[in-house]
């Protein structure tokens, strides 16, 4: 793409492919610079906690009053913690080995109306998101974060597919 863009938001989600994304777009997408108010954005959209959490242990057969439910909350929101610290410097890393300023920033909530709202409130001029290539029934239970957000993002979105030697083998295939 030749004309720079002012905001371009790449959506990770620690995955080979979202990296592959945030590659792809670091390669062929040229941002405006921050002194001209250009900025990339590396977005990841933390999935909500468990429904385990807020359950009360005393009230479930067997489960037993032992375990408090404010320790298992906070013990489940370090581990997303340290999990989305982990996604995030890793992205980082790939931006400064490009030489590369990015800003980062995290939503809690279902990852591709989370993505959207955030396009969509920073006025994102491109979304950059990887594409996983579920199966069909996968697809069908879990749901395309990137294919909706192709449909419901309020800017032009660039699905980046996997490298050919990522992608899953076809049906019966080895």
């Amino acid at each position: 793409m030749s004309t720079p863009l002012r905001n371009v938001v790449v959506a990770v989600d620690g995955s080979d492919e979202s990296m592959n994304a945030l590659k792809w777009a670091l390669d062929n997408v040229t941002v405006l610079s921050s002194d001209a108010g250009g900025s990339l954005i590396i977005l990841h959209a933390q999935s909500p906690p468990s429904i385990a959490v807020g359950i009360n242990p005393g009230s479930i057969p067997f489960g037993g009053p032992s375990l408090e439910v404010p320790a298992f909350t906070a013990a489940i929101e370090d581990h997303q913690k340290r999990i989305t610290d982990a996604i995030l410097h890793e992205a980082l890393k790939i931006c400064s080995q490009r030489n590369v300023n990015a800003k980062t920033r995290v939503v809690v909530g279902k990852p591709k109306e989370k993505i959207c709202e955030v396009v969509d409130e920073l006025h994102a001029d491109l979304l950059v998101v990887g594409n996983r290539a579920f199966g069909p029934i996968k697809r069908m239970f879990l749901g395309s974060v990137s294919k909706y957000c192709s449909q419901n993002a309020s800017c032009p979105v660039v699905i980046v597919k996997p490298e050919p030697e990522q992608a899953l083998p076809a049906y019966g295939g080895q």
